[in-house]
């Protein structure tokens, strides 16, 4: 597998802590930094498995008649706001 040189910029104190545990684990700091990158490229490739599970699934016609009923709640507004508009709507007040 081909690589390619990367630059980093580092903390000196981090680094010299680093130098100094990749000799106590007998690597370098370049596998260290590639173990680490290839550990994210790994949980990048897996797939949800609920997901994956029920990606083939069709959705029934009425879930999909569902769609768009609820509201999604002003984040700003408190829940004492959310349930005065409820009632304002429901009673037409």
């Amino acid at each position: 597998m081909e690589s390619t040189k990367v630059t980093l910029n580092v903390k000196a104190d981090s680094l010299s802590l680093v130098k100094e545990y990749a000799k106590r684990q007998h690597t370098s700091v370049s596998k260290l930094v590639q173990d680490f990158f290839d550990g994210i490229a790994e949980q990048e490739k897996k797939e949800d498995p609920i997901k994956e599970k029920y990606k083939n699934v069709e959705i029934p016609e009425w879930i999909k008649q569902l769609t768009g009923i609820a509201k999604d709640p002003d984040p700003n507004m408190s829940y004492d706001d959310m349930k005065y508009e409820y009632f304002k709507e429901k009673y037409d007040l």
